[in-house]
């Protein structure tokens, strides 16, 4: 009889701050010209790297449903696909510990979701690295999000209202990540492997 290990699970962000607005060079190149211009112009001023998060019961659903067929490609839908142009991530200031029934970020009034850079989420074959991954990243400009980053999380969708609300949240996880200011953009990226 064949033993295999447990599926492991981790997942690593990144916060990165730059002293320049993405939403500038969005404004003057477009979305994907502008974030790749501004990423190879502009190196991070700091960075922060963390780990963990806790997957929801709500994500987890949406995960198996799609592997099932059962997904759809509109974002108005709570079985959406977490596809370019409808995951989004999202920051608050809830220092609340994460739990798995969660489905919202807890922010009372300083949440925020986006929509993903141009060329995410991106993903790595298990075949050929190992191991698989996904990585999800947004760049925030100065307009927005201006507040302590003390949670996030990722959703099938940006939500309504303000703080966002709506849609599934696959993960979520509480650390300080600092206090962004309209001085500057922040980007994240959180990198997910399945091994």
């Amino acid at each position: 009889m064949e033993v295999h290990d447990r599926a492991q699970w981790r997942v690593k962000i990144t916060r990165e701050s730059f002293a320049a607005d993405v939403d500038e060079y969005r404004a003057k190149f477009g979305k994907l010209e502008g974030e790749r211009r501004f990423h190879s112009e502009h190196a991070p001023t700091d960075r922060q790297d963390e780990e963990g998060n806790l997957l929801m019961y709500g994500g987890a659903s949406i995960l198996w449903e799609s592997l099932i067929g059962n997904g759809t490609s509109s974002a108005a839908e709570t079985l959406s696909y977490f596809s370019n142009s409808i995951a989004a991530l999202g920051v608050g200031d809830s220092s609340t510990a994460a739990a798995a029934t969660q489905t919202n970020l807890l922010a009372g009034t300083n949440g925020y979701r986006q929509v993903m850079d141009s060329t995410y989420p991106t993903h790595t074959d298990a075949l050929t690295s190992g191991a698989a991954a996904i990585v999800f990243k947004i760049t925030v400009g100065t307009s927005n999000a201006n507040f302590a980053w003390a949670e996030w999380g990722i959703f099938n969708g940006v939500g309504s209202s303000s703080p966002p609300v709506g849609q599934r949240m696959l993960n979520r996880a509480v650390t300080a990540l600092g206090t962004k200011t309209s001085a500057g953009s922040w980007a994240l990226t959180v990198t997910i492997t399945l091994s």
